[in-house]
């Protein structure tokens, strides 16, 4: 693995995905959007400030997840990945340089939709908004980490959109937005306990209800930070040269 590489690759990607209006606007315009039909809907403020926080957090994880398997993916069929792994550029460059070029769009991605949610819409949380960004911003890193790991076991874009209903939704049904995970049937509290989207929520609730939620944030982070490592470090192992 070379540094100078990985920073070139991630280069090369942003400046694809800056040409592409339409993935920009899915990455940075889609959430903030979200996050304004979901105020309209509470009009009242008061469920706002109750689902926001946590579905702050979830809708850049989605959005991640998308645009990073199917633009891994595009470069495999357009023949691009087999070109460039003729090249001295490893696997493992390949997919650290998507991962620092996702990872700053993230960054971007977070400020901006927690920017306009807290001075814009309104959303409140008993901490300050700068908990709240780091956990959107890790949320979409971690979105971008898992995309480019499911993007190895798709054959077209197509079916790397059709991965998402099958890995996403789950964890967002298990995640304990709509029932605590401790009030799950014991099995799936099990399996939720596994489950990355977990930890973003939980990191999310105590953002929301804490004025100082750095103790209870030290597991959550951790496991999310563990779960990128092992997405991106699987990503490179089962990277193809090809898409038969």
């Amino acid at each position: 693995m070379s540094p100078r590489l990985t920073v070139v690759t991630a280069a090369r990607v942003l400046r694809q995905v800056t040409r592409d209006h339409r993935t920009l606007a899915l990455m940075l315009v889609v959430p903030m959007v979200l996050m304004g039909l979901l105020a309209w809907i509470y009009v009242d403020g008061v469920l706002f400030e109750r689902v926001g926080p946590t579905l702050l957090t979830v809708f850049p994880f989605v959005v991640m997840f998308v645009v990073t398997s199917v633009a891994t993916l595009r470069e495999r069929t357009s023949g691009t990945l087999e070109r460039l792994l003729t090249t001295p550029l490893g696997k493992a460059d390949l997919v650290l340089g998507y991962a620092l070029a996702f990872g700053l769009l993230a960054v971007v991605q977070g400020v901006l939709v927690t920017t306009v949610s807290v001075w814009l819409l309104g959303l409140e949380t008993a901490a300050t908004p700068a908990w709240l960004v780091l956990v959107v911003v890790a949320s979409g890193v971690l979105g971008t980490a898992l995309g480019l790991l499911a993007s190895a076991f798709a054959a077209t874009e197509f079916q790397a959109v059709q991965l998402m209903p099958a890995t996403v939704l789950p964890q967002f049904l298990l995640c304990g937005l709509l029932v605590p995970r401790d009030q799950l049937p014991r099995a799936l509290e099990v399996v939720s306990d596994v489950l990355p989207l977990s930890y973003v929520v939980d990191a999310a609730i105590a953002v929301a209800r804490q004025p100082d939620p750095g103790g209870d944030l030290t597991t959550p982070v951790l496991v999310i930070v563990g779960w990128i490592a092992l997405a991106l470090f699987l990503g490179s192992l089962t990277l193809r040269r090809r898409t038969p």
